[in-house]
């Protein structure tokens, strides 16, 4: 009997994972780019992703969203994972260095999308870790309420740090206009 639940709790945390894979996948592809620009990295930490979602749903007991729980794994893995390149060599910047870095190319007019993009990416990249994770699930269309409950801060800090972040990166996009 003990074989048969476990072989059944195995499949239910196969169904899981499937489903969130399914569902999510393209995003945690994203999320992991948001956390390593690095391409051979970049694909340690999805494995490591992957790894630890399926791993989790042995006591996912459905308390939160599929989504929610599937991306608060994600970004606490990747969390880790930050941290322990961090301990390694990187240093991190705050929201007020950031600002200070160089700007480089993106005083021009005519950015294309692409570079753009690519320049919020490094941008992100740049964040402390939880700074990061807010962004990165902002960036992903998530509730103020979804990201609290994944960060566990609260509502209304989730929502000053997103004020607060799109400023900065604002700025750096558009040096010439005045923000408030």
């Amino acid at each position: 009997m003990g074989n048969h639940s476990s072989s059944s709790c195995s499949s239910k945390q196969d169904v899981w994972y499937k489903t969130a894979v399914g569902d999510f996948g393209p995003a945690l592809d994203r999320l992991a780019a948001g956390y390593e620009a690095d391409p051979e990295k970049r694909r340690d930490l999805r494995q490591n992703i992957h790894f630890q979602l399926w791993r989790s749903f042995e006591n996912f007991d459905q308390r939160c969203s599929l989504r929610t729980w599937t991306f608060r794994v994600a970004h606490n893995t990747a969390v880790s994972y930050v941290n322990r390149e961090r301990r390694k060599s990187a240093v991190w910047v705050s929201l007020e260095e950031i600002e200070d870095t160089a700007r480089g190319d993106i005083c021009e007019p005519d950015i294309d999308q692409r570079r753009a993009l690519q320049r919020l990416s490094q941008l992100i990249q740049q964040l402390k870790p939880l700074d990061r994770q807010i962004m990165i699930s902002y960036l992903e269309d998530m509730e103020v309420q979804e990201i609290a409950e994944i960060t566990g801060l609260s509502p209304a800090n989730v929502s000053m740090k997103i004020h607060r972040i799109r400023n900065v990166l604002s700025r750096q996009f558009f040096p010439e206009k005045p923000h408030v």
